[in-house]
């Protein structure tokens, strides 16, 4: 669907059982983890190529259990092999919903924006005449000043 000005809200109630069904994802996954930098940085990635590497080693790890040592747990290799195919069907998921929100957020924000343009231009315009908008005009100004930075210091060699 081609973008459109864009009209819609949400309920307080509404977004009372979205943040309910928020919680309800991780309660329904409590063993979600948070890395840091360092730590994912580390782990081996497992992209789509990986997959099907996976996936063999699995097989050949079910068909060839003698060759491995005892202290092998194959079946918690199954356990995160399924784990891990079922987040990232999950994740696909999550990622277009998560992409059709932020590219909505852009879209009504450029809106707003450019509503605020609008009314900033009839502010400027009737502080003018008007009196009590020269300080509204200022305030709403203060977005489109440039941060002026300092100089860089410069050492002369003498």
């Amino acid at each position: 669907m081609a973008y459109q000005n864009i009209t819609g809200s949400l309920s307080p109630a509404d977004i009372q059982e979205i943040k309910a069904a928020f919680a309800t994802i991780q309660a329904k996954m409590p063993f979600l983890v948070t890395l840091s930098v360092e730590e994912r940085r580390k782990l081996f990635k497992m992209g789509d190529k990986s997959l099907a590497f996976v996936n063999t080693s699995l097989t050949a790890a079910q068909s060839n259990r003698d060759i491995l040592p005892a202290s092998f747990d194959v079946d918690e290799f199954v356990r995160d092999y399924q784990l891990a195919a079922t987040l990232t069907e999950l994740l696909i998921g999550l990622q277009q919903l998560t992409e059709q929100v932020d590219d909505t957020l852009m879209a009504v924000g450029s809106e707003a924006m450019g509503s605020s343009l609008t009314v900033y231009d009839y502010v400027k315009t009737a502080a003018k005449k008007t009196p009590g908008l020269k300080t509204l005009a200022e305030q709403l100004g203060d977005r489109f000043k440039a941060i002026k930075s300092k100089p860089a210091k410069t050492t002369s060699v003498s």
